[in-house]
């Protein structure tokens, strides 16, 4: 599955070959903008008439001489006109098209003096051959898009008669399309020529831009756009082809102009095709496929012939990698024995031809399925197609060896022990840093080999995007990707067949199938491939099934590794390979997952043992068992969170032991922040000490789009606040308590998820406590994360951990509030999506006082308003959303904005601060544990005074000391949140203070271990571990001192 992407050159690229396919990296821009350094530009831009499209001007020339109109009477009215003619009107999106036939047919009247027909020249503008793109720009465009530049059209354009735009374009060949009837500007004003650049995300010099009006390129030059006059298409694109600097012609779908450092000799090999094939030829085409990143493949078009040639990568190479030699051997003798497979021409084994050894074989035609879930399919098509590959499987795996003349093609048994310890030498040959599930799978693996192996040829990446079907059957009539092959054990096949259903749909290198309703596609399970491929072979199954896929997985991250060390070295031949090797930890990490599981298997297995007892995760026990309860405290009367959790009752402290949904829920988070967010932390780290860290980044709005189609979106809602999940996931406190450690791992994940402070607390102020005019105005869009918001409650004038000290005011006046004071530390006002506060002020000094606080809705945007500064933490601003210290004065908002009523500020402080009052001690887990792992890979890696750190005995202490930390503070918050979710948040107050005590003492010791371990290391910006104790040290005040918890702590203990 994820082999070929980062291996196997030619499954990847002799398929392109045969069908257009996606990228490899579905993020934007990733491929085309690693394609694109070696030139200076980002983006082409094309007019649409008269470039994309015939002219527009001709045609009215040519329609007006068969109409027996006065030539250049159009050119006239729409000269004549200027901007406030019909013309430019219509371009604008301001007249219908009826409108415009008479407005315009009046003008051009007025200029002849006779009826003009300008609704049968607008019929023929958009109908017949003006509506076909010009060939040669479809090509171009496919051209320039392989070479990973954007593409976008800048159109004046027009609404047909059925209001929607004239655009008989294919939109799929275009980044950004621009038109002025819908963005209601023209060209060539210079607004709408940086509309379309921000939309590219380029800057004018990045850019080419092609139009046939000399006005429209006169004042794109003035912007700084290279720009092509377009008279005649053809030379115009050889003038673009000129400035980009590749060939605009003979596209292969997928295929690019040859990388320069895997440029190849053509006359060399022009010389050596003529010898083979005897026969000369004038030209030779030679494109290279885009995504292979092992064997370099390349499509060759010799006269009529289409090859694919596949050749070694240059440089130095990994032990036994990249033998083309064995590919070119084993699909010569599959071929002969009936097995489906690319006919092969000829190996040449002289590096003297073009530099490596390499081999050509046909270019095959037919479909090609990458998607694993087969869209766009009826549940019976997948179910064939399924099928089909089973059978072809089973087919390969029935090869007579000897009859097929390969009994040496590989040792005979003990191919899985062979496999892990070649896989595991190789990654130790390109190890560039510890991945500690690798070294766990190194011990394990050997340790629970299978006892009996059948000997078979097996394909080693055999899997559906590597098989081509029939134009219009569902037979498999080819399989491609032999690099792998070799003579072992049958059943790693089909493991390695099955992992796609083992991965999420988003992940960057290979779409899966693992929140796939697999029943409704008609799509087996991997228990039922299983099931039906022993039917197919008659072999019983086997139990150890969770070993082969862990081997697989520990495989794949083996060659991920090697793949992103050469990229290093720049030997990987595909752009992205460094992108796509650091999915090996991800991949180690399923890997395990799977190991863990054969284990659990096997100790089940054993006479007495206990299942429930079985499992652990993160060093603790993963058993679910009942809290008792103190006769103190009355069990709530059937909660709510009994009606989702199938915990009621039961403290769950391992994800392991979460109810279906949740443990679905909280695996996809995982897998989530390991490939999306961790990748980026870096990035996002510098860029909160750059020139622009008050905007938010890119990036982070890109990642929070994409959780949110996943559905890891507003998981912080508790059940009891939310229980008919009208707003959120439905989730008890002890469920979201392993999610929230989770996201508390990164400090950028919370915010990706819509999970983060204070915007969690205001959601849950708004849904507990709202209008329905006020959720609707706020709580919506806090919901869709369309906005942000921040709590004003501290003041820098008062002891504000003693709320009843605050001094701001709302006195009312009229039909509104009057609010007057001085906050700070007002978390996320400075965030430019920032647009509400919750402002908490004195509505009568003289009430009881627990009774003189309001809370009321403060529009950022309401005058009055003046953010005095960022306050910063250790000299970190927290950008973009920062801590504002902020003026309030006179500020009117209505009075509909109040909160609950007059004098119940304290009540929705109380309200706020329920399941938010754990939220922080679960992030601050999260913190910890992410810190105690850095430090393990730390001193792992690190040798000081003639032996490793992790041999040092202080070293060795504070780990110990720290996981002992860690298990302690977690089982605290876990039991918190289930007495939250079972007694009550009333009755949970003495273990919601006591982990507001504990959590961020320890996450603070924790860290500070960590940071010691690194050393200097530690205190910089190129690790988390300076921002974890910072914050960690924040939160023994932002979340109640630390004295305060204390003193609740103690009242209770007393009063037992």
């Amino acid at each position: 599955m994820l082999i070929s992407r980062l291996l196997s050159s030619y499954s990847y690229s002799a398929k392109a070959a045969l069908v257009c396919r996606q990228v490899l990296f579905q993020q934007r821009g990733s491929i085309r903008w690693s394609h694109a350094a070696s030139y200076a530009y980002k983006a082409v831009i094309f007019d649409m008439g008269g470039v994309l499209l015939p002219s527009p001007y001709r045609l009215a020339e040519e329609w007006e001489i068969r109409n027996k109109v006065p030539i250049g009477t159009i050119k006239e009215a729409i000269r004549s006109g200027g901007d406030s003619g019909p013309w430019m009107k219509y371009m604008r999106g301001e007249l219908s098209a009826q409108n415009f036939v008479e407005e315009f047919g009046r003008q051009c009247s007025n200029i002849t003096g006779s009826l003009v027909p300008i609704h049968s020249f607008l019929r023929e503008l958009t109908s017949n051959f003006m509506v076909k793109q010009l060939p040669c720009m479809t090509e171009a465009i496919q051209c320039i898009r392989a070479e990973g530049l954007k593409t976008a059209v800048l159109s004046n354009n027009f609404f047909l008669h059925s209001g929607e735009a004239f655009l008989p374009l294919d939109r799929s060949q275009f980044d950004v399309i621009v038109e002025s009837c819908i963005e209601g500007v023209c060209k060539p004003d210079p607004r709408i020529y940086h509309l379309c650049l921000g939309r590219l995300g380029v800057q004018p010099q990045e850019s080419i831009f092609l139009d046939d009006i000399g006005q429209n390129l006169k004042t794109a030059a003035q912007i700084g756009l290279h720009t092509i006059k377009v008279n005649n298409a053809e030379e115009a694109l050889q003038l673009l082809e000129n400035q980009l600097g590749f060939t605009l012609k003979n596209f292969v779908p997928n295929t690019r102009s040859v990388r320069k450092t895997m440029e190849i000799p053509r006359d060399s090999l022009k010389v050596y095709l003529e010898n083979v094939f005897g026969e000369s030829s004038d030209t030779l085409i030679v494109r290279q496929f885009s995504h292979g990143q092992s064997n370099p493949t390349y499509y060759v078009k010799f006269n009529e012939r289409q090859l694919v040639l596949r050749k070694k990568p240059p440089g130095k190479l990994l032990p036994a990698a990249h033998a083309v030699e064995r590919e070119y051997r084993i699909m010569k003798a599959l071929g002969e024995a009936g097995i489906p497979v690319p006919k092969v021409y000829n190996l040449c084994e002289d590096s003297s031809i073009i530099g490596t050894p390499f081999y050509l074989m046909e270019y095959f035609s037919g479909r090609i399925f990458k998607d694993p879930a087969l869209p766009g399919m009826e549940a019976a098509e997948r179910r064939a197609i399924y099928s089909a590959m089973n059978k072809v499987l089973c087919k390969i795996h029935s090869v007579d060896i000897k009859a097929a003349g390969l009994e040496d093609y590989g040792k005979h048994g003990a191919y899985i022990q062979r496999q892990v310890q070649i896989w595991t030498k190789q990654y130790r040959s390109s190890e560039t840093d510890t991945i500690p599930d690798m070294e766990r799978l190194i011990e394990w693996l050997p340790q629970h080999l299978p006892k009996d192996q059948k000997t078979a040829v097996v394909h080693g990446d055999f899997r559906l995007d590597n098989l081509i079907f029939h134009p219009d059957t569902l037979d498999v009539i080819g399989i491609l990707d032999w690099e792998l092959s070799t003579l072992g054990d049958p059943i790693s096949d089909v493991a390695y067949n099955c992992l796609a259903h083992y991965l999420p749909p988003d992940l960057p290198i290979q779409k899966g199938l693992k929140q796939c309703d697999l029943k409704e596609l008609g799509i087996p399970s991997a228990e039922e491939y299983f099931e039906e491929y022993c039917n197919n072979m008659g072999v019983p199954k086997i139990p150890n099934w969770n070993f082969y896929m862990a081997f697989s997985f520990f495989r794949i991250a083996a060659i991920l590794q090697g793949v992103y060390s050469r990229s290093l070295t720049g030997q990987a031949s595909s752009a992205s390979a460094e992108a796509g090797g650091k999915l090996a930890k991800s991949m180690a990490s399923i890997a395990w997952d799977f190991a863990t599981k054969e284990g659990f298997r096997l100790f089940k297995s054993l006479p007495g043992t206990n299942s429930e007892t079985a499992k652990r995760s993160y060093g603790t026990w993963c058993r679910t068992f009942p809290l008792s309860q103190p006769h103190s405290r009355a069990m709530a009367t059937q909660s709510n969170a009994s009606l989702h959790s199938s915990s009621k009752g039961l403290l769950i402290i391992s994800p392991d032991g979460l109810s279906g949904e949740a443990q679905k829920l909280y695996y996809q988070l995982k897998e989530f922040i390991e490939v999306n967010i961790y990748p980026a932390e870096q990035e996002l780290r510098n860029y909160q000490f750059s020139e622009k860290r008050w905007t938010p980044h890119p990036l982070v709005e890109e990642l929070k789009q994409k959780a949110k189609s996943l559905g890891l979106w507003n998981l912080f809602l508790p059940l009891e606040s939310d229980p008919e999940g009208k707003y959120g996931a439905r989730l008890t406190n002890m469920e979201y308590a392993h999610l929230c450690e989770l996201m508390g791992t990164s400090l950028y994940a919370p915010e990706i998820f819509n999970c983060s402070a204070p915007d969690t607390g205001n959601m849950e102020v708004l849904v507990r406590y709202g209008t329905e005019e006020q959720k609707e105005r706020w709580l919506k869009p806090l919901l869709e994360g369309e906005i942000r918001s921040c709590f004003a409650m501290t003041e820098p004038k008062v002891a504000s951990s003693d709320a009843t000290n605050i001094e701001s005011s709302i006195k009312e006046e009229k039909d509104s509030y009057i609010i007057n004071g001085h906050k700070w530390w007002t978390s996320g006002a400075l965030d430019p999506h920032c647009k509400i506060c919750i402002f908490m002020g004195k509505t009568n000094p003289d009430a009881p006082r627990h009774k003189q606080q309001t809370m009321i809705l403060v529009p950022m945007d309401s005058p009055g308003i003046t953010i005095l500064r960022p306050l910063t933490v250790y000299g970190l601003e927290d950008a973009p959303a920062g801590h504002g210290e902020i003026l309030f004065e006179n500020v009117r908002v209505p009075k509909e904005n109040i909160l609950l009523g007059r004098g119940r500020g304290f009540e929705i402080a109380q309200g706020r601060l329920g399941p938010g009052r754990i939220h922080h001690c679960m992030r601050l887990i999260g913190n910890a544990e992410r810190s105690l792992t850095l430090m393990k890979q730390r001193v792992k890696s690190r040798v000081a005074f003639g032996k490793p750190l992790a041999e040092q005995g202080t070293i060795l202490a504070d780990i110990a000391k720290s996981r002992a930390e860690i298990e302690q503070a977690r089982l605290l918050v876990l039991k918190a949140a289930h007495l939250m979710d079972t007694v009550g948040n009333k009755e949970a107050a003495l273990e919601i203070a006591l982990i507001k005590m504990v959590a961020p003492t320890m996450a603070q010791q924790v860290v500070d271990r960590a940071i010691q371990s690194f050393g200097a290391a530690g205190l910089s910006n190129d690790f988390p571990l300076a921002q974890f104790h910072a914050w960690a040290r924040a939160l023994r005040l932002a979340d109640g001192p630390d004295e305060v918890h204390r003193a609740t702590v103690a009242k209770i203990e007393l009063k037992r």
